[in-house]
């Protein structure tokens, strides 16, 4: 994956709308798919942008920094991507949730594979910098918390464990699919819905 644009990509971008912040954010993702944690840098992500040297200092002027910049901005990406603005009322009933929560998914396997690995990077670097963990949780809260609401208008009496287990489940295939022994293998927005199903049944008693 090829993470560098050229200057004028990078004046076109931001003429249309994109602010220098999420453009350094953005590479900062791009380069953590790519190289992991270690090919990070300053240096790099002026690279990969075209941004003249230093310009990335100026937007996030330290590492920790850099990453929190990448972290929101992950946040808001992978609202995007779960269609958190598409999830159904939660007196949808349980196939229009199924339906919203295996698209969801499948888009993080498919399409936002890259951004899917960049998650993983940043997730274990905030296994070692608590100051980072904070921002991370943060980021993921706006999810869960919609979980939460779903579950519980659908008739969950133990709401908080079954986020859990929904949550687990879907970083659980996203990892294997992604980074782990089933990297080669994506499953069908069809099986997703198939294994979604069965977990909600067995949770709500649909």
């Amino acid at each position: 994956m090829a993470v560098r644009t050229s200057p004028a990509t990078t004046a076109a971008t931001t003429a249309a709308g994109t602010s220098r912040a999420d453009l350094v954010a953005d590479a900062a993702l791009a380069l953590l798919a790519e190289r992991g944690m270690r090919g990070l840098t300053h240096r790099a992500v002026d690279e990969a942008t075209g941004l003249p040297p230093g310009s990335t200092s100026n937007v996030a002027r330290t590492r920790q920094a850099l990453l929190e910049l990448a972290v929101r901005r992950l946040a808001d990406r992978e609202a995007k991507v779960l269609g958190l603005h598409e999830m159904p009322a939660p007196d949808s009933g349980l196939p229009a949730m199924v339906d919203a929560l295996a698209l969801a998914t499948h888009r993080a396997l498919t399409h936002n594979r890259e951004l899917t690995l960049a998650r993983y990077e940043l997730a274990l670097e905030a296994t070692r910098r608590p100051e980072l963990r904070a921002y991370f949780d943060a980021a993921g809260a706006r999810f869960r918390d919609q979980l939460g609401v779903l579950v519980t208008g659908m008739g969950s009496t133990e709401p908080a464990r079954h986020v859990l287990s929904l949550v687990a489940w879907a970083d659980g295939l996203m990892f294997s699919c992604v980074a782990g022994a089933y990297g080669t293998q994506v499953p069908s927005l069809d099986e997703v819905r198939s294994g979604l199903r069965e977990l909600l049944d067995g949770m709500l008693g649909a």
